[in-house]
């Protein structure tokens, strides 16, 4: 076994891999939520959730220049604090956490193939839990590839629906709608902010991208733009087409979307999801097992895992490990609150990481890459905030 990963990846395919990890399965369950917290408002909502990540990304953009490594956080901390010990309790943090969401995402993904074809949940979650693993574990390159080929599905799905909205006669609710409300937008930025989550898992695959220190940033900002830009326009088109109870109500809003305004049946957008699941599992598999390998980088219990294959440059024990929780999680866990625990473990790691970009640009202000301090202290704030806000609305 090496110790090397390969750098293999462009500019474009991260970009593709951010989008595609942001956009994932969450915008096909999340804008009917969205919707029923904020009303026509939504995409406002979503707006100021972008607005909450944006300073954060903007860190990690920074972060990702002078620390260029798979345990992107795990490593910002030790750079920023010398707290080794918190270092390896955050890397293990992020683990988790893309460990759960990939499970919801697949048990949901699952869900949307059932109502497809008729087959048990557990074989469906077995059986692509499996398969995606496999693809994680034969090459980055491979993993991202498909991962942009599934994003372009995603993306050509996104794009129907903008389309159906626009063309639909709006709904009663669009047409009287009420004056905006900042605490019914807030709530709604609180669930949208899930959507968001990704931009953050794109700096673990530091160690395989070409001329890191320039394309890193670059490929944040651009993923966190498109997205934003994107899920307003989603949700613009949702409830101007369909009245706000019906959405809100929906587990499959985008496809409600879709009947409401061209007729017919919804599997081709079920089918769509599914891509959407995969997409957003394979993302996520890829990212834990690189936080894995770089916290084996330390030595200790987790050196185990800081070995890639010489043949596919792949972090393949870290690999297999991640892909069985994922299954044992998607096949054995609720998945009602995982959206609502993993958005609260990353914002906490993102108070840390933001923290600890004040504290590294105090000691050396200098790095290939740099943003204001104005940015980190901003990303404190407005990730506490909506860490408050959210353990609020959960309580």
């Amino acid at each position: 076994m090496s110790e090397q990963l390969k750098r293999r990846i462009g500019f474009g395919l991260l970009t593709a891999y951010g989008v595609g990890v942001m956009v994932g399965a969450g915008i096909y369950v999340l804008v009917g939520a969205v919707a029923g917290a904020a009303g026509v408002w939504a995409p406002l909502a979503f707006l100021a959730a972008g607005a909450v990540a944006a300073p954060t990304a903007l860190s990690y953009a920074e972060w990702s220049a002078r620390v260029p490594e798979a345990a992107g956080e795990a490593a910002y901390i030790r750079a920023g604090f010398d707290m080794p010990r918190l270092a390896v309790l955050v890397g293990l943090a992020i683990v988790v956490a893309g460990t759960i969401s990939a499970a919801a995402v697949l048990r949901g993904g699952v869900g949307y193939l059932t109502g497809i074809v008729d087959l048990p949940i557990w074989l469906g979650v077995a059986g692509l839990g499996l398969a995606l693993t496999l693809v994680a574990g034969l090459g980055v390159l491979e993993s991202l590839s498909l991962a942009a080929l599934f994003t372009v599905i995603e993306l050509a799905g996104l794009a129907l629906i903008v389309w159906a909205g626009m063309g639909a006669a709006p709904a009663p609710d669009y047409v009287t709608a009420p004056p905006p409300g900042f605490a019914a937008i807030g709530a709604g930025a609180v669930l949208a902010f899930f959507a968001f989550i990704g931009f953050e898992d794109m700096v673990n695959m530091a160690e395989e991208v070409r001329e890191p220190t320039r394309t890193m940033p670059r490929a944040i900002l651009t993923s966190l733009v498109v997205t934003t830009l994107l899920y307003a326009l989603v949700s613009w088109a949702a409830v101007r087409a369909v009245p706000l109870e019906e959405l809100a109500a929906s587990e499959r809003p985008l496809a409600l979307v879709w009947q409401e305004t061209r007729g017919g049946g919804a599997a081709g957008f079920s089918a769509i999801a599914v891509f959407a699941a995969l997409n957003g599992v394979l993302a996520q598999v890829v990212m834990a097992a690189r936080v894995l390998f770089g916290l084996g980088k330390a030595g200790g219990v987790l050196a185990v895992f800081h070995h890639a294959h010489p043949r596919f440059g792949t972090p393949l024990p870290a690999t297999a490990l991640v892909g069985a929780a994922v299954i044992g999680a998607a096949l054995l866990l609720p998945v009602d609150v995982l959206a609502g625990t993993t958005s609260a473990v990353l914002l906490a790691v993102f108070v840390l990481i933001n923290a600890a970009l004040i504290a590294v640009k105090r000691r050396v202000p200098d790095a290939p890459f740099r943003v204001p301090m104005a940015v980190p202290v901003a990303g404190v704030a407005l990730s506490l905030l909506a860490l408050v806000a959210g353990l609020a609305g959960q309580g």
